[in-house]
């Protein structure tokens, strides 16, 4: 469950990059149009999640993509899936997904939960735009994630993993980033559901990579090329799926069709006091710490896709 390939990073962590004070650059312009201009973006709050999803249709093409769009219908709108690939070369009907939910739960404009989230994605697919790996990889922003959605039919991503079922896709992976902005080197900064306290740091200054005891292969494969490449700290679990917080996203309907995925995350209330809260506003994001966790993620999705 704890046991992980390399070490994670425990030094001082190094100043940015030219290249990824440009990431920071990008992580602030796209969580503060998501959660600052635009705000709260939900079914109750329409206008703004159709906002939400033009700006990253609009982001994704001028990076030179064909922005694929999966419509479905909840109370009695039209919400959007929205889907970008590079295809692979010589493993393309093996699919790597990169996901997540652009919505925001009732009452809060949802920096963290989850415009961070969303401002990584992009920012890897500008990454890697160009790029010709084995495998296919995707970037997908999923709409209806939160409550009172989660676990429904009417979740964005059952939607999508029902239409990948139908169609019979090999999808070998998919990582849900999932409220990763926040990040604290004070001691007690970081709490877990028993027993996870007994094996993992009191201190909140890493990313977690968290799967279910079928996607164990892929945690280790996310953690380890993490690692290899990343001067942050991080922290892995392979658990039983039921566990508090280890089904806590997207990757959940992934794993109803049996699909290997994990979630990528600051640990959200484990850590965040102001998640899920009005107060989750761009201001509380570490910047400087996703950037580099940013650019961490777009080594392992292309470790994961170049296999």
């Amino acid at each position: 469950m704890t046991a992980m390939p390399g070490k994670s990073w425990s030094t001082t962590v190094p100043p940015l990059s030219s290249q990824e004070q440009l990431i920071h650059d990008n992580l602030k312009r796209h969580v503060g149009m998501l959660a600052g201009q635009i705000g709260e973006r939900n079914v109750w709050h329409p206008e703004a999640l159709a906002a939400a999803a033009l700006y990253i249709r609009q982001t994704l093409e001028d990076l030179g993509y064909e922005v694929h769009i999966q419509s479905f219908e909840s109370r009695d709108l039209t919400l959007q899936n929205l889907e970008v690939e590079l295809p692979g070369d010589s493993a393309p009907q093996e699919i790597i997904i990169l996901g997540a939910h652009y919505d925001s739960i009732s009452g809060t404009p949802g920096a963290n939960d989850n415009a961070s989230g969303v401002a990584a994605m992009l920012e890897i697919a500008r990454l890697l735009a160009g790029s010709t790996y084995s495998r296919t990889i995707r970037f997908v922003a999923f709409a209806n994630e939160e409550p009172p959605f989660f676990y429904s039919e009417e979740m964005g991503s059952s939607v999508y993993v029902a239409r990948s079922r139908q169609r019979g896709e090999q999808i070998k992976a998919m990582l849900a980033l999932e409220t990763i902005g926040y990040y604290s080197d004070q001691p007690d900064s970081q709490y877990y559901p028993i027993p996870f306290s007994l094996f993992y740091p009191d201190i909140g200054n890493f990313i977690g990579f968290v799967g279910n005891l079928s996607s164990r292969r892929l945690v280790r494969q996310a953690v380890g090329a993490f690692r290899a490449s990343t001067q942050f700290p991080s922290e892995g679990v392979a658990a039983p799926g039921w566990m508090m917080g280890v089904h806590w996203s997207d990757h959940w309907s992934f794993w109803q069709a049996d699909y290997p995925a994990i979630m990528i995350t600051d640990t959200a209330l484990f850590r965040y006091q102001h998640y899920h809260a009005v107060t989750d506003t761009p201001k509380k994001i570490d910047y400087r710490s996703l950037a580099r966790v940013t650019l961490g993620l777009a080594d392992v999705v292309t470790e994961l896709a170049g296999q």
